[in-house]
């Protein structure tokens, strides 16, 4: 894509009502709708689905127009990608749908204790190297951020085509006594008739004309875990 066209993307973002995206300054010293999504943005009491690294969003727009009586929220740095979503969720007025513009380390800042009600984590950079363990989205790291704000009942999902994250994430669950759902390592393989296959991503599409294998993952997290290392 080039730099117009960026700039562009850039632009007509800020026409819409439902991008959040602002510097780190304003968002640590008290974001207005922390723990307030549901009343004040969404005008509702409907359950809050995240979706972290949403790319061009078509998760978090997928979902809206499946399930109209829950509420998405797609997070992403990049703001070029994020436009097609916001575009599509305004075309067809979709008024389930919101995004935040923020790195995901940040995500803390901007939900409430409990307020989100599941997690879906959609073909994150696995980080290969093992120097760069901290950064995979499902590490404890990540996983204690996430405590933070997600109920306690809510699900984590995990949709990659990388073996390492996968089999990655299966430790950690193990090793952290959180309680895995569903484990599967070729989703397209298997008799799946879910959201998990029927919403496919840009990116998953191109892996899939080659032949590569998508891997999914759901599970819970164990509060006692998170507990102890308060």
């Amino acid at each position: 894509m080039g730099n117009k066209n960026k700039l562009q993307r850039f632009a007509e973002n800020l026409t819409f009502s439902n991008l959040f995206q602002y510097r780190y300054e304003e968002v640590v010293n008290g974001f207005s709708l922390k723990g307030k999504w549901k009343p004040e943005f969404f005008k509702n009491n409907y359950p809050l689905t995240l979706e972290l690294g949403c790319g061009k969003g078509e998760y978090t727009v997928g979902m809206a127009r499946n399930y109209p009586e829950r509420n998405f929220i797609g997070v992403d740095i990049k703001g070029a990608r994020m436009w097609r979503g916001l575009k599509t969720a305004q075309e067809e007025k979709l008024k389930n749908v919101a995004f935040v513009r923020t790195r995901i380390e940040l995500s803390e800042y901007y939900f409430g204790e409990q307020e989100v009600d599941e997690l879906w984590i959609t073909f994150p950079d696995p980080q290969i190297k093992a120097v760069r363990e901290r950064k995979r989205l499902t590490s404890p790291r990540f996983l204690q951020r996430y405590a933070l704000f997600l109920n306690p009942d809510a699900i984590i999902h995990l949709k990659t085509d990388a073996l390492l994250l996968y089999d990655y994430t299966r430790e950690i669950i193990e090793q952290g006594g959180h309680l895995l759902l569903a484990a599967n390592e070729d989703i397209y393989g298997s008799e799946i008739d879910s959201e998990v296959t029927r919403i496919q991503t840009f990116y998953e599409k191109k892996w899939l004309e080659y032949g590569t294998k998508i891997r999914y993952l759901a599970f819970k997290l164990n509060p006692e875990i998170f507990q102890k290392n308060k």
